[in-house]
C-alpha cells in the first residue's frame, strides 16, 4: 500500500487504497455466498465516508452490487430520543453516543440483505437532526455482494466501570455529575452493540493522531453539510464544541482499543494523510 504525504487535508480515499480494501473485503466474503459486510471505523471527519464511497464505486466498476450504510443513518428518531431523554437522562436527546442508535433497525436491514430481499437503506439528515422518511431511502433491488458499514464507533468495546467515575470534560462534569448518562451509554455499548459488531466480516480502522484533531475535522464536515444544504444553518463553533463533548469518551476509547481489534489499521496525521498501515 502506497503511503503519500499531502500538503492540504485530504481523506484517505485514493484509488489504490479503495482497491486494496475492496480486495480484502471480497476475499473474506462468507463461503455460503452471503453479502460481505465491510466495516470502516474512524472518528468524526476522518474520511471514512469518502473511503466507503470509493470502495463501493470500485466494486461497481467490477460488476459487483454494492452499497454503503452509515452508523449515523441508524440514529433513533428525534421523537425517540426525546422520549429516552425524559425517561433516562436529558443528554440522550443528542444523537451519537451508544444508546442512541436503532439497533433493531440495523438487524432488520442486515437480515434482509442476508436473505437477498429487496429493501431500502435508512438515511439520516444531520442538519435536520432527523431520520429521513422511508420513501426517501435508496432502494436495493438486487442481492448485494458488498455492504460497507462505516461509523465513528464501529467495533469499539465498552470501558471498565471504574473508568467512568471521573468526568473527562465540562459536559460530563456539569450535566452528568452523577455519571448516569455515561453509565447508560457504556452499558448499551457493552450489552447491545456486540451483536452488530459480530456481523461484520472485516474491520478497517482510520486511526486519528489524537481526539483533539476531531474539532477541526468535524468543523470541515459541518461546513460541507451546510454548503450542500441549500442555505440551511449548521452548528456554530460553540455548539459544535459542546456537541463533540458527547463523543469524547467513546472516541478516546476507540483510539485506545481499535488498533488491536481491527483487521487493518491506517494511521493518519492531522492532514489525514496515511503515515503508517498494518
Amino acid at each position: 500500500m502506497q503511503v503519500k504525504a499531502h500538503s492540504t487535508p485530504s481523506p484517505p480515499a485514493g484509488a489504490l487504497l479503495a482497491e486494496t480494501v475492496l480486495a480484502d473485503a471480497l476475499a473474506h466474503r462468507p463461503a455460503d455466498g452471503r453479502t460481505a459486510v465491510l466495516a470502516i471505523s474512524g472518528l468524526q471527519g476522518s474520511g471514512k465516508s469518502t473511503l466507503a464511497d470509493a470502495v463501493v464505486q470500485a466494486a461497481r466498476v467490477r460488476g459487483h452490487v454494492a452499497a454503503t450504510l452509515s452508523l449515523d443513518d441508524l440514529y433513533l428518531t428525534a421523537a425517540q430520543r426525546r422520549a429516552l431523554a425524559g425517561q433516562v437522562h436529558p443528554l440522550l436527546r443528542t444523537r451519537g453516543p451508544p444508546g442512541t442508535h436503532d439497533l433493531a433497525l440495523a438487524a432488520q436491514v442486515l437480515d434482509a440483505i442476508d436473505a437477498g430481499h429487496p429493501l431500502r437503506l435508512p438515511r439520516f439528515d444531520k442538519l435536520a437532526d432527523e431520520r429521513l422518511p422511508e420513501r426517501e431511502w435508496p432502494r436495493v433491488d438486487s442481492p448485494l455482494d458488498l455492504l460497507v458499514l462505516e461509523g465513528w464507533c464501529v467495533g469499539v468495546p465498552a470501558e471498565a466501570d471504574a473508568a467512568l467515575a471521573t468526568p473527562l470534560n465540562a459536559l460530563e462534569r456539569d450535566e452528568d455529575a452523577d455519571g448516569a448518562w455515561r453509565r447508560y451509554c457504556n452499558a448499551a455499548l457493552a450489552r447491545d452493540y456486540p451483536a452488530l459488531w459480530d456481523r461484520l466480516h472485516r474491520l478497517w480502522a482510520l486511526q486519528a493522531p489524537s481526539f483533539e484533531v476531531v474539532t477541526a475535522w468535524r468543523g470541515q464536515q459541518e461546513q460541507g453539510l451546510v454548503a450542500a444544504s441549500s442555505g440551511r444553518a449548521g452548528m456554530d463553533a460553540a455548539a459544535l464544541a459542546r456537541f463533540l463533548q458527547h463523543y469524547e469518551r467513546v472516541s478516546r476509547q476507540a483510539l485506545r482499543t481499535l488498533p488491536a481489534r481491527a483487521d487493518h489499521v491506517l494511521w493518519l496525521d492531522a492532514a489525514r494523510a496515511i503515515v503508517r498501515s498494518a
